[in-house]
C-alpha cells in the first residue's frame, strides 16, 4: 500500500470513527463535547438532525479561515461532510440505552474511540478539521493557541448548554481525557513520510 493511500484510510476510517463516537455520547445522554452539545442545542431549536447541524456549522467555521489565510485539505473538506452523515446515520439505527451501566460504557467507549479517531484523522496529515484549523489559524495571527481555544470551546459549551444541549460528566470527562489520549496515540497512528535508504 502506498503512502497516499495509507494516509486516505487512516483518513476516512478516523472520519467514520469520530461520527460513530459522537453518535455513541449522544446516545448515553451523559454530556457532550463542547462543539457538539452546540450543535444539539441548535438541533434541538431549529429540529435539524444534529449531524446536519454540526455540517452547517463546520463551513462557518471554515468561512471563518478566509481572513486568517488558512486553506483547507482534503481532509478538512471530508471532515466537515463525513463526520455529520455518520452521526445522523448513526443515530437512526442505535437504540438509547436505559440501565446507567450501559449509559456509562456508551460513554467511556465514545471517549476511547474519539481519541483513536482523532489521531487517525490527524494522523493521516491531509489537512487540520474546520475548528481544529481555526485554532491553528489564530496561532499564526500571534493569539495563544491555549486562550483561543479555551475562550471559544467555553462560549459554544455555555452557548449549546443554553440552548438545550447536554451538559454532564461525559462533558468533563472528554475535557479531561482527550488531550492525553491523542497525545499517547497520535504518534504510533501518524502515517511518516518513506524515506529511502
Amino acid at each position: 500500500m502506498s503512502t497516499f493511500t495509507r494516509r486516505l484510510v487512516y483518513l476516512y476510517v478516523g472520519l467514520f470513527l469520530f461520527g460513530l463516537s459522537v453518535a455513541l455520547l449522544v446516545q448515553a445522554r451523559l454530556g457532550l463535547a463542547p462543539w457538539d452539545v452546540f450543535h444539539q442545542g441548535l438541533s434541538d431549536r431549529t429540529g435539524i438532525p444534529i449531524g446536519t447541524v454540526g455540517i452547517f456549522v463546520g463551513v462557518v467555521v471554515l468561512l471563518l479561515w478566509i481572513p486568517l489565510g488558512q486553506r483547507p485539505g482534503l481532509g478538512t473538506v471530508s471532515n466537515v461532510i463525513i463526520v455529520g452523515l455518520v452521526i445522523d446515520g448513526v443515530l437512526l439505527v442505535l437504540p438509547e440505552p436505559d440501565p446507567m451501566a450501559a449509559r456509562v460504557s456508551f460513554m467511556v467507549g465514545a471517549i476511547l474511540l474519539n481519541a483513536v479517531a482523532t489521531a487517525l484523522y490527524i494522523g493521516a496529515r491531509l489537512g487540520p478539521g474546520p475548528r481544529d484549523g481555526l485554532m491553528t489559524g489564530l496561532a499564526a495571527k500571534g493569539y495563544s493557541v491555549r486562550v483561543a481555544r479555551t475562550v471559544i470551546e467555553l462560549s459554544v459549551l455555555t452557548l449549546g448548554w443554553l440552548l438545550g444541549g447536554t451538559v454532564g460528566v461525559g462533558t468533563a470527562l472528554y475535557a479531561l481525557c482527550i488531550g492525553p489520549l491523542v497525545h499517547v496515540l497520535l504518534p504510533r497512528l501518524t502515517v511518516a513520510d518513506k524515506v529511502s535508504a
